[in-house]
């Protein structure tokens, strides 16, 4: 059975596996991504775990003990990206990075590459397998926020495929700023880094463990990521009439102490009309990279299977 490699590019952690072709993850792995370091070593970063990923190795698939390797490579990053290129990334500073630099070796084209957005391709495996329904926003919330936007069952990129920025909409205008460059984002307030900064944690883990503690300072500092969540989502409600919200990445495993308040200010802000419903992931974090698994298969459409030795 042929298998893809896969990798998710986190501000945080890289993810990285093998998967299946009906979405089964053969092998998984994490790194870290450091993006402390600057732009270009993170690139280096994921080119080495795509490197390492694509050789040759033993007894990947229960029961096969011959040598194997991927009949393709995805690639899943953040911020503007198109196939060839990834345009920007507020989270790691990068311009124009060409999707042969995330490629390695592989980029003389011994493997298909394919490089495409993260929230995006989490959004398609939510679609594949997750059950996501025929209007729904998929929202991710980790290290940054973005969401891919599911209109009557498909994907929407929009006119130049960089639709679903939400992470960006100006919840607080003048507020607080952005690392895109602007100020009162969503992302400022809401995602896992911001939330964790505002509390001078290591992490949106940590604010959950004090908010469920009682903790007055990281209850205040929940409670604004919750209502500037409730501002952006109510406007895309008022603005796309979803039929439900998915909030995936790894802040999605705060569940009730997430959903429940969220549920109660979006309905809040749509005093006319009913809210969508909310609900957590079935996939979780590892979305992105059942995501990158589908980009890669999709590359490797073409690719006759290779044997095993």
């Amino acid at each position: 059975m042929d298998y893809v490699a896969a990798v998710d590019v986190g501000g945080t952690t890289m993810k990285g596996g093998f998967i299946a072709r009906d979405g089964t993850i053969l092998h998984f792995e994490r790194r870290p991504t450091p993006r402390a370091e600057g732009p270009d070593r993170v690139i280096e970063a994921v080119s080495t775990f795509v490197t390492d990923l694509s050789r040759p190795r033993n007894g990947v698939q229960s029961g096969d003990p011959g040598e194997g390797r991927p009949v393709g490579v995805g690639v899943a990053v953040p911020g503007l990206v198109t196939p060839t290129h990834a345009v920007f990334a507020a989270a790691f500073g990068w311009r124009d990075v060409p999707a042969a630099a995330f490629a390695g070796p592989l980029a003389d084209g011994d493997l298909p590459v394919a490089l495409g957005h993260d929230v995006r391709s989490a959004g398609e495996a939510e679609l594949a397998y997750g059950g996501g329904g025929r209007d729904v926003l998929y929202l991710p919330i980790g290290t940054g926020i973005a969401g891919a936007v599911v209109l009557s069952g498909s994907l929407y990129g929009g006119a130049g495929g960089w639709a679903g920025q939400i992470g960006h909409i100006p919840v607080w205008p003048d507020g607080a700023a952005c690392g895109c460059g602007q100020r009162g984002c969503l992302a400022a307030y809401a995602s896992g880094s911001a939330v964790a900064a505002r509390c001078e944690v290591g992490s949106a883990e940590e604010v959950v463990r004090l908010v469920a503690s009682g903790d007055a300072r990281a209850a205040k500092v929940w409670a604004d990521a919750v209502e500037a969540l409730a501002v952006a989502l109510a406007t895309y409600t008022l603005t796309l009439d979803p039929a439900e919200i998915v909030i995936g990445g790894g802040v999605s495993l705060a569940g009730d102490v997430l959903l429940v308040p969220l549920r109660e200010r979006l309905a809040a802000r749509l005093s006319f009309r009913p809210a969508p419903a909310i609900r957590a992931s079935g996939l979780g974090p590892r979305a992105g990279l059942l995501g990158a698994g589908l980009l890669a298969w999709r590359a490797a459409s073409d690719v006759s299977p290779r044997p095993t030795t």
